[in-house]
């Protein structure tokens, strides 16, 4: 679409905007003009004129920048026209076209032709000879949008409709439809139903056979919508009434009488024979998300794939056949709910996101398998990510981790799409106004795993390029004289060549990038010299060796439009003003002529060539004003080649990376190009490929695999991939079942589609391990829906979760709690859940204990019921001494407000402690393991963790520091402080020998990053007592940590060297019992009592703030506050003061102890029981 109005104002940074959604109304007219849009159709829409063949993503949409999409119907273009640079002269009067040499005169209808004479050039005059002919749609001069179509390959139809939108009512009111049979020389208008007026609000084109046509229809009421099909490329067509609103249609992609109609109202409906009869499918249906078979992977063509809405609010991914789809065989492949508008089915892969307890979690299918998660590293932490591209059974998605604002990183997946590796960090990113996030990444057409990238690194933009789809990447060279010859003075590595890679605002002209499959190895981008990318520097660059040498031609930027293959080369200045210029090239943009292809300068709205770029024949559309009529103008380029091309006209080209490496993907390529001298055609049946040669395999063709980075250039073993700290390559797969094999990584995997064989082979598989029996790990029940409050009567759904461990052998103990206990077998293994309803108010302990042979695991759940809940984690220190004072802190993401209550369970205790503050302190008094859980509870939210902390009577603890670049990559996370524990406490026990039991390295919260290691005693020896000043253990862990031999690398290879850290009260300390702490114990006791009383004799002064608790037994019990002794009495005081009048109890669960129930408006303390 293009529109006319004032000049276009400069651009802005970072990518345009992208398509609207089809049938969107067109955006506001500028000031002073009314909008005039076009709109092109080109048959890679997917059948639908309005519906662009856009790669599917999650969240908010991104593309791939690769080449235009087919546009949308409604969207709006910027272009350019005020009445003063209207040249006076009036549609179908205009004087005749400039150019020396013209033959002939005006065609039939409203246009006229000329023979333009060559420009300046390469070329010959005798070889040069364009023909310009320009056709004027008389009377449309009211209409404001107009959609163009050239219907394919072979034909010389062209259809054009012309619409006056009215913006305020929000309809089209006037329409007219022309039709061209010679390629656009001339046009007739066409009348669909004599007598009667007939607005067309959009058409559609068939696919797979372009003859099929259908044009939306509707009238001024809005009462009566219909359909006009053609199956003769518009020369007839049938009236057809539909009982529904069209919003858009959807062709298949394989059959082409079947078509999908998505209407106003979101329903769905079908039709088998073109859109003479429809069938509703579905309701509450989520527009752009309904999805046709994909051929070859479905095994059912006539399949649909959708989201909806159900009736409670939310969204699942259902599928049906269209002879037979209702709510009774609709079939839901993911049992469920997903997040809205997240259904993406493309290729082999279909994606979508749920979230639950504030957390979001991304699914794939891999040609129809069950749903797994998506495998990202484990401390990306994606706060969005979005499908890239799905090419050669490969994902490629941007994610923007947690500590990103501005750009994304690039992962590459394995053929499932399940684990990914980095291949691109600090990808330049933008957002545009209505939330479409565009990401700097092009795929080079025409050349498999050629990729252009922006990376912004200290607020600096430069340009990357790849030749093996991401394994290496590289800057651009660049040219050492510029397009007069002068030195450019640019030389890297302080200067390179950068490029926007940006789409244009107009879909219909390229964008600043421009590459195509018809030829390969042919760029051209707008760009700067220097040491970043300028963002209004936009000079043309141009390479027709695939980025290995580049040259300036032209210092403004220009649309570019590919002929015959790259044959020709056609570009217009990108300008706010009129033109009657291009400016060609039939050598690869070694040369350049001019051509005047038109008598009065038009802005140019757009650039269109037969669908596929095989042939010499291009139409530019413009008006020389925002009053005048559209014109268009037929460029002719054949009369220029006298023959086809022979053998004899071609000359080979190597492809070959920065470095001169012709071993590209494993594979030596050889492509064809034109000679300058020859003047002939390529024709339709041109490849450019001349011949491929497979190479050995060597290490660049290998990426790191899933859990590995590789080490930075600046060490021995650079290039080499090492496992991250988090992951433990040893270990067997999650899905490892007893009397199965496995084989582990050695941390490289083929870059896929890369063809190479023999040679090196670093994926080379190791010997087959046997699966051994696990023990259950990793086990959790929850409530389905993630709360753990429900409402007495109301059924709930417990269920079971393994991690980790053998489940055909696992038999499971449930306990829900109020006296309901039962055994099962396979219960994780078939993922039914359990149905249970209670009855009473109160809170349940639910258990569920696993064991098998190997060993066993338990997860508690506790329920209330009463108040739905949310999520939470719980961090302790894992080693405590007893007797020692224990702070338990629950981490909560994001931070609840002032009147979240916590309940803190220690033991097996029913009892709870009850605080206001994310933190108790607490002593254990017994040694052994001693299960600590908490839950948070917000209003009706509700979040649970639980752990075991180990009491011990006697440890010692070394206090541990990290370089301080760690700091940087410490995301301040519970989880991620456990990993950088365990991997410390792995490289320990490497080093030492100390077995990893005896060690237990714990990372403290925030900033700068420090820990402590607990290094636990042996077990005594039956034949003599155990020495602590014989263990030569702490000795050894000093030495090493002295030595700088523990370390681990990060993303990037950044190297963390672990040392001891100096501390107030020495490198060591013992834990344990000792006398002190019995004194201490006496003396809290001592405190607790006295704060008691005082609170006690203080309620009884205060009549109306009485505080009342109530127990099966309905017995009195002492209240206490749960502020912290050094606190003194005066905080207990002050604490009650905002509890409200209205403070009653309640019995909690069966038989179970006390809980206190709170209406308050300001509660900011709280008595714990």
């Amino acid at each position: 679409m293009a529109h006319r109005g004032p000049p276009r104002a400069p651009k802005g940074s970072g990518p345009a905007a992208r398509a609207r959604s089809p049938g969107a109304p067109p955006p506001p007219p500028p000031p002073r003009s009314r909008p005039l849009l076009l709109l092109l159709l080109l048959p890679a829409a997917c059948g639908a004129a309005g519906r662009s063949p856009e790669p599917g993503r999650l969240g908010p949409r991104a593309w791939l920048t690769r080449s235009p999409p087919s546009p949308p119907a409604g969207r709006a273009l910027p272009g350019g026209g005020d009445d003063w640079q209207a040249r006076g002269a009036e549609s179908g009067t205009r004087g005749p076209n400039l150019g020396l040499g013209a033959d002939g005169g005006p065609a039939a209808g409203q246009g006229r032709w000329a023979r333009a004479a060559p420009g300046a050039g390469a070329a010959s005059p005798a070889q040069v000879s364009l023909i310009s002919t320009s056709f004027v749609l008389k009377g449309d001069a009211t209409h404001n949008q107009a959609m163009v179509h050239w219907t394919g390959e072979n034909s010389s139809v062209i259809l054009i409709l012309t619409k006056y939108y009215h913006a305020d009512m929000g309809k089209v009111l006037e329409s007219s439809l022309w039709r061209s049979s010679d390629f656009g020389t001339s046009y007739t208008k066409l009348t669909l139903q004599p007598g009667f007026t007939t607005i067309i609000d959009s058409f559609y084109i068939c696919p797979t056979n372009k003859r099929k046509i259908i044009l939306v229809s509707s009238s001024l009421s809005d009462r009566d919508e219909s359909l006009f099909l053609s199956t003769d490329e518009g020369t007839t067509f049938q009236k057809q009434l539909v009982p529904f609103s069209v919003e858009t249609l959807i062709f298949h992609p394989k059959q082409e009488d079947k078509v999908l109609a998505y209407s106003k109202e979101s329903k769905l409906y079908v039709s088998s024979d073109l859109g003479k009869k429809w069938t509703l499918l579905q309701e509450r249906v989520t527009k752009d998300h309904v999805f046709w078979a994909v051929s070859g992977v479905d095994a059912d063509p006539d399949l649909v794939h959708m989201e909806v809405q159900d009736v409670g609010g939310g969204f699942r991914y259902v599928t049906c056949q269209i002879h037979n789809c209702s709510d009774q065989t609709l079939t839901a492949p993911f049992a469920g709910p997903i997040d809205h508008s997240s259904l993406t089915v493309q290729d082999d892969y279909i994606f979508f996101k749920a979230t639950a307890s504030n957390r979001t979690k991304y699914y794939v299918s891999y040609r129809r398998n069950e749903f797994v998660l998506m495998k990202l590293p484990k401390y990306a932490l994606p706060k969005d990510l979005l499908i890239i591209s799905t090419d050669e059974s490969q994902v490629l998605v941007a994610v923007q981790e947690w500590y990103q604002a501005d750009t994304y990183n690039l992962y590459q997946s394995d053929p499932r799409g399940v684990h990914y590796a980095l291949v691109l960090g600090d990808v330049r990113s933008s957002r545009q106004a209505e939330g479409d996030v565009l990401i700097d990444i092009l795929e080079v057409r025409g050349v498999k795993g050629v990729f252009l990238a922006n990376q912004k690194v200290d607020g600096k933009v430069m340009t990357l390029i790849t030749y093996n789809k991401g394994r290496d990447w590289g800057y651009l060279r660049p040219p050492s004289v510029d397009m007069n010859g002068k030195p450019t003075n640019c030389k890297p590595p302080d200067c390179h060549l950068h490029l926007h890679l940006r789409w244009a605002d107009n879909p219909y002209v390229s964008g600043t990038v421009h590459t195509k499959d018809t030829a390969p190895g042919l760029i051209m981008g707008a760009g700067n010299l220097g040491s970043q990318l300028v963002e209004y520097k936009e000079e043309m660059y141009i390479t027709s060796d695939c980025g290995h040498t580049w040259r300036q031609v032209f210092e403004e930027e220009h649309h570019i439009l590919y002929l015959d293959h790259g044959g020709v080369i056609v570009a217009i200045k990108d300008t706010s003003i009129p033109l009657k210029i291009l400016k060609f090239s039939m050598d690869e943009g070694f040369t350049w002529s001019t051509h005047n292809f038109t008598s009065t300068s038009v802005f140019v709205d757009g650039l269109l060539s037969e669908p596929g770029e095989e042939t010499l024949v291009m139409t530019i559309f413009g008006h020389i004003s925002f009053r005048s009529d559209w014109e268009l103008v037929k460029v002719d380029f054949r009369p220029s080649f006298s023959r086809p091309c022979s053998e004899e006209d071609y000359s080979s080209w190597d492809l070959t990376n920065l470095q001169g490496d012709r071993c590209l993907m494993g594979q030596q390529r050889s492509f064809r190009r034109r000679k300058p001298t020859s003047a002939c055609v390529k024709g339709r049946s041109f490849t450019s490929a001349l011949q491929s040669h497979v190479c050995e395999c060597r290490a660049s063709d290998f990426l790191c695999d899933y859990g590995f980075e590789r080490s930075p250039a600046s060490e021995s073993d650079a290039s080499k991939c090492f496992a991250n700290f988090w992951f433990n390559p040893l270990s067997p797969p999650d899905d490892c079942v007893l009397g199965q094999t496995y084989a582990s990584s050695l941390g490289y995997r083929k870059v896929v589609s890369n063809v190479c064989k023999g040679g090196v082979d670093l994926q080379r598989s190791p010997a087959q391990l046997q699966c051994p029996l696990t023990p259950p790990r990793g086990l959790q029940v929850r409530v389905l829906g993630e709360a753990v409050a429900v409402r007495p009567g109301e059924d709930v759904l417990f269920v079971v979760r393994q991690e980790q461990g053998d489940v055909l052998t696992t038999k499971y103990q449930v306990d829900l709690g109020d006296g309901f206990k039962a055994m099962y077998v396979n219960l994780t293994l078939t993922g039914a859940p359990i149905r249970h309803r209670y009855e009473s108010p109160g809170v349940y302990r639910v258990s569920v204990r696993a064991e098998n042979m190997a060993g066993h695991d338990e997860a508690v759940l506790f329920v209330q019921v009463n108040s739905p809940l949310q999520a939470l984690y719980l961090e302790v220190v894992p080693v405590i001494g007893i007797n020692q004072e224990v702070n338990l802190t629950a981490v909560l993401l994001p931070l609840n407000p002032n009147l979240t209550v916590f309940y803190w369970w220690i033991g097996q205790s029913l009892q709870p402690l009850l605080s206001l503050e994310n933190s108790v302190t607490t002593r254990f008094v017994d040694t052994g393991d001693v299960r600590v859980t908490v839950q948070a509870a917000c209003g009706n939210s509700v979040l649970q963790d639980s752990t075991v902390v180990r009491v011990l009577d006697q440890f010692h603890v070394v206090p541990l520091r990290f370089s301080k670049e760690l700091d940087a990559h410490n995301p301040n996370t519970p989880e991620w402080r456990e990993d950088i524990g365990l991997v410390v406490t792995r490289l320990l026990s490497k080093e030492t020998g100390i077995p990893e039991e005896l060690l237990v390295t714990v990372v403290k919260p925030g900033l700068p990053t420090v820990a402590d290691l607990h290094v636990l005693l042996p077990p005594p020896r039956p034949t003599r007592k155990r020495s602590l000043t014989s263990d030569k253990r702490l000795a050894a862990i000093q030495q090493v940590l002295s030595a700088q031999k523990v370390s681990f690398l990060l993303r990037g290879g950044l190297r963390v060297l672990v040392a001891v850290r100096d501390a107030d009260t020495g490198s060591q300390g013992l834990g344990g019992g000792g006398g002190y702490w019995a004194v201490a114990v006496l003396f809290i006791s001592g405190l607790f009592a006295v704060g008691a009383f005082i609170l006690y004799k203080f309620k009884r002064k205060r009549p109306g703030r009485t505080v009342y608790a109530q127990m099966h037994n309905e017995k009195e019990q002492e209240m206490t506050s749960p502020v912290g002794h050094s606190q003194g009495v005066q905080g207990a005081i002050q604490g009650e003061e905002f509890i409200d009048d209205e403070l009653d109890s309640q019995t909690l669960g069966n038989r179970s102890g006390v809980v206190l129930s709170i209406n308050s408006r300001e509660m900011h303390s709280y008595l714990v029981s």
